[in-house]
């Protein structure tokens, strides 16, 4: 174990690193092999940190082991060097899972042997600016770059991009010259024109909701979830729906439905109270109570606590807290328990027309799907009233009776379980029953006595849409419409409770509300807002398939409401500080800083400006090197919003060789030539604690055993939490409140967390200024 210890530390890899990689036995294995290979074909050194890289990214990500003496050989002989490259292969393997692989296809795939001139990557980009050339003359450096850089790559497909964009720059810089005044400031956003509707303002609280937020076929969430465009029944016309079972009663309870609703859209939301909701609940929530208000009709919260055993009081707030945050008021606040005595009338009818029995079997018998039928499947109807009141008197242990249905479901189980025993207190009807019904039997009957019009649930739900009709007809009830809607899913994370739980008894996250999680609660404490969550989901779109996103979709929608929510202010992560010799040591002035730079209608701070500031220390480099355009011993840079350039006059060094102060003199930015970059700073700042944020798992898929062999504890990120004690930040965050949010500029959103105390403040960061390709 050692030895392959210092094997994945010589090859690049952290300590903490390689120990999380030993963890995972079959990621190890490989790696290993792919190792031991390249050291037969380049000798024992032959491993260098850069392929050792590239080695440990195939051995994580390839799936099929058969291939890996296949890619190790391409990288030891440096046929695939980089990750363009490395993601190619892999998808070529996939693809061709059969043998033997067309080396020759294979290769051309992969850009084996393609080399690209620098002359190719300077006539490409030359001919890329020349199309554009009419429109960067005329927006200059207000013009997005990005173009240039996507339709270059294109070209040059196998190109390095840092030398890409070095090229870019420099031919830009050639057309344009430096930067003007003009050119530093920020590009005005054109203001965005207010909804409006027959001359009738949009409500600020019907924002968050129906926000014009394009899902993928272009259409905002209110407009998909109308009924017309769901094909849904409309209200009172069930029987026209497909599938829906009619009885000689059907056309009365509906006519009696009615007249209760006056022909309404009621739905409801029905959150078990055992666990905290997640990401994938935020659908449900939209889809439930969006479809009532895009409709104008009622959607009711009930709680399904039907099982006391796992049920909190913190769950049942939890859950409305994260209803009423995303921006939706119930119509009203029910409990399955409420309809406990109805509930079990309706079970003694059940029975008493021979559709229900009292069985005997275990609990273990009755698991599966080709469970042995019940012996007792036949008893008399008489028996069975006599016993099931024997059940709720308490005169069976628990397991030794259940009330089960006389139905086959349609994935094969047959007669599920409606009521069983559990001498457990309910959380609001005490003591009153040990008897409690379960999910298969509650939830139909539950939605008929609320009279709800649109029974909506995820897809799995479909093999329950038989039963549901069957029992609601069995005792003769009003019989909603089941419809049936795609589940929402993200990578990189887990979102079952059991599993939650176990992270955090492991004290791998602190609690449900831990950050890394994808909890409502944790997203709500990252510093999620509710309007892009909400925005999440009108993109997703209300679809019929299953539903598995990329994180980095999610955090999108956060960026584009936090750009116009959340006010600027500046912080340095990791302090280096400037002494400004040719300052007086009292120097001190105030500078504005817009809360908004693209909108200063939106107000400004005031920060402190004296003799002594601190950078990032990544701002400075000691030696020069190509296309690095921040603070150099000479190259000089502007202070944001300060109105000075800062020159280099001495670096100051401890024993170590480390940079830990740099001299420097300043000038006004209006007398010098302009400076090629400006860069972020604090003078006399708040001390505060930065915690920074990774996902929180290596694989897209932890919990598939393909990917991960060992389980999804194995899969830890160790990386997934960095925290800062010693940031600066301006003081214009004094006096947040928690969950405010801030974008600290050129480092990212953040937000201020509930740890936060009267002599330190806390933040989260929510997500960075644009997506990191650098992620995990």
């Amino acid at each position: 174990m050692a030895d392959t210890l210092t094997l994945f530390t010589f090859i690049g890899l952290s300590e903490q690193k390689a120990k999380e990689t030993l963890k995972n036995e079959a990621l190890s294995s490989a790696l290993k092999d792919a190792i031991t290979q390249v050291q037969n074909v380049n000798g024992a050194s032959g491993v260098d940190k850069a392929m050792g890289v590239m080695l440990y990214s195939m051995a994580s990500r390839l799936k099929d082991t058969k291939r890996l003496p296949l890619l190790t050989d391409c990288i030891a002989q440096g046929k695939i060097c980089t990750e363009l490259q490395l993601a190619a292969a892999l998808d070529f393997v996939k693809s061709h899972p059969q043998d033997p692989i067309n080396q020759r296809e294979f290769e051309e795939a992969c850009g084996v042997g393609v080399v690209i001139t620098p002359e190719q990557i300077e006539d490409a980009v030359e001919s890329v600016i020349k199309k554009h050339k009419e429109q960067l003359l005329k927006e200059r450096y207000h013009f997005n770059m990005g173009l240039l850089m996507g339709e270059a790559r294109s070209a040059l497909k196998w190109a390095d991009g840092k030398v890409i964009k070095n090229e870019v720059d420099m031919q830009v810089l050639h057309l344009l010259g430096p930067k003007t005044e003009a050119d530093l400031e920020k590009k005005t956003k054109p203001q965005k024109t207010k909804a409006v509707e027959n001359n009738v303002k949009v409500k600020k609280e019907d924002v968050a909701v129906n926000g014009d937020v394009n899902s993928g076929e272009g259409k905002s969430l209110m407009e998909q979830l109308k009924g017309e465009a769901l094909k849904f029944h409309k209200a009172g016309e069930n029987y026209k729906s497909e599938g829906y079972v009619v009885t000689p009663n059907t056309m009365a309870l509906l006519q009696k439905h009615l007249e209760v609703t006056g022909g309404k859209i009621v739905t409801r939301f029905p959150p078990e109270p055992n666990g905290i909701l997640h990401i994938g609940h935020a659908k449900a929530i939209n889809f439930n109570f969006g479809y009532a208000k895009a409709n104008n009709g009622i959607c009711y919260l009930r709680y399904d606590d039907t099982n006391p055993e796992k049920e909190e009081e913190k769950y049942f707030t939890a859950i409305r807290d994260m209803v009423e945050w995303l921006g939706y008021k119930p119509y009203a606040v029910t409990h399955a328990s409420d309809n406990f005595q109805k509930l079990y009338d309706l079970a003694v009818i059940l029975i008493g027309r021979g559709l229900a029995y009292v069985c005997h079997q275990k609990g273990e018998e009755l698991k599966g799907h080709n469970a042995p039928p019940s012996p007792w499947r036949d008893r008399p109807m008489e028996e069975s009233l006599v016993l099931f009141e024997r059940m709720k008197k308490g005169m069976f242990g628990e397991g030794e009776a259940t009330l089960r249905m006389k139905i086959v479901m349609e994935d094969g189980k047959m007669d599920p379980v409606a009521y069983r025993i559990k001498y457990t207190a309910h959380h609001r009807t005490g003591d009153k029953w040990c008897i409690y019904p379960t999910y298969d039997y509650t939830h139909c009957l539950c939605d008929s006595i609320e009279n709800i019009t649109h029974s909506l649930c995820t897809k799995e739900f479909q093999a329950r849409r038989s039963s549901y009709y069957w029992l609601c007809n069995a005792v003769d009830v009003y019989c909603p419409v089941q419809w049936e809607y795609g589940r929402l899913n993200l990578t990189y994370t887990v979102v079952s409770k059991r599993k939650i739980i176990k992270l955090v008894e492991t004290g791998v996250v602190r609690d449900w509300d831990d950050p890394r999680l994808f909890t409502l609660t944790a997203l709500r404490r990252r510093g999620f807002p509710p309007e892009a969550i909400n925005n999440f989901c009108a993109r997703v779109g209300v679809t019929v398939s299953q539903t598995t996103t990329e994180p980095h979709l999610l955090e999108s929608c956060v960026r584009d409401v936090l750009n116009d929510t959340a006010p600027r202010a500046m912080a340095v992560l990791e302090p280096l500080k400037v002494t400004i010799t040719n300052l007086p040591d009292d120097f001190k002035a105030g500078v504005q800083v817009p809360n908004f730079p693209a909108n200063e209608a939106k107000g400004s701070h005031t920060v402190s400006f004296t003799r002594i500031v601190f950078i990032e220390q990544g701002d400075f480099r000691e030696v020069m090197e190509k296309g690095y355009k921040r603070l150099t011993p000479d190259q000089p840079v502007g202070l944001r919003h300060a109105g000075y350039v800062i020159s280099v006059q001495k670096v100051i060094k401890d024993s170590s060789g480390k940079v830990t102060e740099l001299e420097v003199t300043c000038c006004r930015s209006d007398k010098e030539e302009k400076p090629k970059a400006f860069i972020h700073w604090v003078s006399e700042p708040l001390v505060c604690e930065v915690r920074l944020y990774d996902r929180l798992f290596l694989h897209k898929n932890p919990e598939d055993p393909s990917e991960v062999p060992n389980g999804y504890l194995s899969d830890i990120n160790p990386d997934s939490l960095q925290i800062i004690s010693g940031a600066l930040v301006d003081t214009s965050v004094t006096g947040a409140q928690v969950f405010d949010k801030f974008q600290f500029e050129r480092v990212g959103y953040f937000s201020l967390d509930s740890d936060s105390t009267k002599d330190k403040l806390v933040f989260n960061r929510t997500v960075t200024l644009k997506e990191d390709p650098g992620k995990i």
